[in-house]
């Protein structure tokens, strides 16, 4: 008899909750689904948690980001610079080896920040956003936790790219 959940069904739940709480603006819940020192059985008294199964995040754009605090004070400033935003994965692939899962995926985004001073309405215009993404997962007691997030955008073709490809 199998288990109830596999490690890739419980990876697909951990993924899913990410981009939930990220939805929802729930730092305290996003900052619960990334790795910690404690996560890998490490005392934090005797060792520098800077250093310690360090966390990463790649947004598109932005440079790299290492370290548990850098990584959360990425996510709080995009939290708090974001009325709204929604994202409908595709693609979505998970591997799982021994306590380590990779997660790839394209994440469609739809974002808004707040209307224009004047405006009536509540957002601004939403923007939406092509990105592909890996995440990386660690097994611990708690469930997967990310080790990393990186997200690169997708470059859309634009007609002089087109018009490029066909033979002259």
């Amino acid at each position: 008899m199998s288990a109830p959940h596999t490690d890739v069904e419980q990876v697909e739940a951990a993924n899913t909750a990410f981009y939930e709480a990220l939805e929802r603006g729930d730092f305290e819940e996003l900052a619960s689904l990334w790795l910690t020192p404690a996560d890998l059985g490490v005392d934090e008294t005797y060792h520098d948690p800077a250093d310690t199964g360090v966390v990463s995040c790649v947004h598109p754009g932005w440079p790299v980001l290492t370290g548990r605090g850098e990584v959360l004070r990425s996510y709080a400033l995009i939290m708090a610079n974001t009325d709204y935003i929604q994202f409908f994965l595709t693609d979505v692939h998970v591997s799982v080896t021994g306590d380590t899962a990779l997660v790839t995926c394209t994440e469609n985004i739809l974002s808004g920040g707040p209307a224009p001073q004047g405006e009536d309405e509540e957002l601004g215009p939403l923007v939406g956003q092509l990105v592909v993404a890996t995440n990386v997962f660690r097994r611990t007691p708690q469930g997967w936790k990310l080790w990393s997030h990186h997200a690169s955008p997708v470059l859309a073709e634009t007609d002089e790219d087109e018009q490029d490809d066909t033979p002259a």
